[in-house]
C-alpha cells in the first residue's frame, strides 16, 4: 500500500527509488573493497555492518584515512554504549567501567565477556578494535580517547538521574550525541579534508548532535515508554500531565500534542547552527556524511509535528522520500531548500490555539531567513511530467522488484535509528 500511495501522491519518490537502486546510491554511498583491508580492519568493518548497516554505508563513503578513523570511533563508542545499556551489569561495576573505558584503548588484552547485549561482540573482541585504534595516527587517537573519556563520565552521571530541566536535556544530549558531533568535527579537521575551524567551533558541532538526538527522542516517545525509558524533560511535560506515561492515554491526546509541539520547537532552534556548520564544509564526502542525517531529521520533525500518531505508534518518513533526500542533499543550497520546504510544512500545521505557536513561528522565521536559496529552488532535482510518467510505468511493471529494493534501500536510509 505504501508504494501505491507513493505513486498517487509522490511519483518523484518512485523515480528516485529506481534511480537509487540502479546505481544512484554509489554517488553518495560507494563501497570499499574488503580485500584491500588488513585482517583487523576487515573484522572492524564486519562489526560495523553487524551493529549498524546504515552507518557502515555512510562511513564507507568517506575519503581516505578518515574513513578508518571514523569506523574505529564508531565501534569504540558502540562498545561504550553497550556497557551503558546492559542492565545485567551492576552499578558498582558499571560506573567505574564507564569512567575508565578510554584507558582500555591502550590495554591490548582488555575485553569484557559478561555482557548479554546484542552487540556484545564489540566487547568480546575489543582487542581487535583497540589494536586498530592504536594503528591510527596519534592525532586521531587523541580525539577518540578524549571523547570516549568525556562520554563515559557523562553516561555515568545520568545512569540514576532522570532528565528534569531543559538545561539537563541539553546536557544529556550533549553527552550522548553532541560529543559525537564534536569528535567527528575534530577528526574532519585532523584529516585536513576540512579547515581547522570545523573542529574548533564546538558549539556548532554540538548543535549538529543535539538536533539529531532530540529528533530521535521526540519520535521515539512510545517505544521508550514501552521499554521503561524516559528522555522527555520533566520541566516541559509536567505542564501537560502528571506522569510522562499519561500522554499516551487517549483522553490526554490534546495536551500530549501540545507538549510534542513545544519539544519540536525546542529542537528547531538548532537548525540555524546546522546550516552554518554545513556551509563551512568543503569535502564532498564529509558534506554528504553530515548533511544526510540532518535533512532526515527535519523531515522527521515535520512528520511528527502536531501528529497524534507519535503517541499511538511509529512515525516514519517514506522510504522514497528518504532516498530523495539522500540523493538531493549534496550541496548547501540544496540543503537550505530542503530545510525551507519542511519548516514551511510545519508552519502550515501550527494550530492557532497551540501554547507554543508564537515561539514556533519565530524560530521558523529565523530558519526561513537563513534558508532562502541564493539561486532558484531548482537546486533540488525536479522532473518533468514525462519522466514522472515513465517512472510510474516502470514502477507499475515492477511491483515485486520495488518491494524488494524498498527493503534494501531501508538499510541505507535509516541512519540515526541505531
Amino acid at each position: 500500500m505504501e508504494l501505491l500511495r507513493t505513486w498517487l501522491g509522490h511519483p518523484e519518490d518512485i523515480y528516485n527509488l529506481l534511480r537509487f537502486k540502479m546505481g544512484g546510491y554509489r554517488a553518495v554511498m560507494p563501497r570499499i573493497d574488503p580485500d584491500s583491508l588488513g585482517l583487523g580492519l576487515r573484522t572492524c568493518y564486519r562489526y560495523l555492518n553487524q551493529t549498524s548497516r546504515s552507518f557502515a554505508a555512510v562511513i564507507q563513503a568517506l575519503d581516505g584515512e578518515l574513513r578508518h578513523a571514523v569506523c574505529i570511533f564508531y565501534l569504540v563508542l558502540r562498545a561504550l554504549d553497550t556497557i551503558e545499556d546492559d542492565m545485567t551489569i551492576s552499578l558498582d561495576v558499571k560506573v567505574p567501567m564507564l569512567h575508565e573505558f578510554h584507558s582500555y584503548l591502550y590495554q591490548p588484552d582488555w575485553r569484557y565477556m559478561e555482557s548479554k547485549e546484542k552487540d556484545r561482540q564489540v566487547l568480546e573482541d575489543f582487542p581487535t578494535i583497540s589494536m586498530e585504534f592504536r594503528n591510527l595516527s596519534k592525532v586521531y587517537q587523541d580525539v577518540i580517547s578524549d571523547i570516549c573519556h568525556k562520554m563515559g563520565v557523562g553516561m555515568a552521571e545520568f545512569l540514576e538521574k532522570k532528565v528534569d530541566s531543559q538545561r539537563e536535556w541539553d546536557k544529556y544530549c550533549h553527552y550522548v550525541a553532541g560529543l559525537v558531533g564534536i569528535g567527528l568535527s575534530r577528526l574532519f579537521s585532523a584529516s585536513e579534508l576540512e579547515d581547522p575551524i570545523v573542529g574548533q567551533d564546538t558549539e556548532l558541532a554540538n548543535s549538529m548532535g543535539l538536533f539529531l538526538q532530540k529528533t530521535n527522542i521526540i519520535r521515539d516517545y512510545l517505544e521508550d515508554q514501552l521499554e521503561g525509558r524516559e528522555f522527555w524533560p520533566r520541566e516541559v511535560w509536567s505542564r501537560y500531565a502528571k506522569k510522562l506515561s499519561d500522554l499516551a492515554k487517549p483522553e490526554n491526546i490534546d495536551m500530549a500534542v501540545q507538549c510534542l509541539n513545544e519539544l519540536i520547537t525546542n529542537a528547531l532552534h538548532h537548525v540555524p547552527d546546522v546550516l552554518t556548520y554545513l556551509s563551512r564544509l568543503k569535502n564532498q564526502s564529509v558534506f554528504n556524511f553530515c548533511a544526510i542525517p540532518q535533512v532526515m531529521a527535519i523531515a522527521t520533525l515535520a512528520a511528527c509535528y502536531n501528529n497524534k500518531q507519535v503517541f499511538r505508534g511509529v512515525v516514519k518518513i517514506r522510504k522514497g522520500q528518504a532516498v530523495t533526500l539522500m540523493m538531493d542533499a549534496t550541496n548547501i543550497q540544496a540543503v537550505k531548500a530542503i530545510m525551507y520546504q519542511y519548516v514551511e510544512e510545519i508552519y502550515q500545521k501550527i494550530p492557532s490555539t497551540d501554547p507554543s505557536s508564537n515561539k514556533t513561528q519565530q524560530i521558523i522565521a529565523s530558519i526561513r531567513t537563513m534558508s532562502l536559496p541564493g539561486g532558484p529552488m531548482a537546486s533540488r532535482h525536479h522532473y518533468s511530467p514525462i519522466y514522472l510518467s515513465c517512472a510510474m510505468l516502470l514502477a507499475a511493471l515492477s511491483w515485486q522488484y520495488l518491494s524488494t529494493i524498498s527493503k534494501a534501500a531501508e538499510e541505507y536510509v535509516q541512519a540515526g535509528e541505531n
